[in-house]
């Protein structure tokens, strides 16, 4: 069973830095490439980030483009995501997802979504 399982969330201050890891299951972990996702109260899912299969192509949002860090191990079959300097609008449930090819913001290119990770960045 196809399966990624997110964790690291939680309640941080404005202006310090979380790391989400997503841990994979079930499928050729090396071979897919990975995003991360969030979905704040109310709002539509956005792209975050996205990391290509070998780690040789890597995409941000501008939302968080210089602050933010993805990253793979695929010896762990693990993705993270590092963002630094939290501001109240990170606030959100992130996603991790996979798509066989490099799908960068393209949602429908993603076809294994985890369930997601509460991060809260208070003020």
């Amino acid at each position: 069973q196809e399966q990624l399982v997110e964790s690291g969330g939680g309640l941080a201050q404005a202006g310090g830095s979380l790391r989400l890891s997503c841990a994979a299951s079930g499928f050729t972990f090396n071979t897919y490439a990975l995003g991360w996702w969030r979905q704040a109260l109310g709002k539509k899912r956005e792209f975050v980030a996205a990391i290509n299969y070998n780690s040789d192509t890597i995409y941000y949002a501008d939302s968080v483009k210089g602050r933010s860090t993805i990253s793979r191990d695929n010896a762990k079959n693990t993705v993270y995501l590092q963002i630094s300097n939290l501001k109240p609008e990170d606030t959100a449930v992130y996603y991790c997802a996979a798509s066989e090819l490099m799908s960068y913001d393209y949602m429908r290119g993603y076809t294994i979504w985890g369930q997601g990770t509460q991060v809260t960045v208070s003020s």
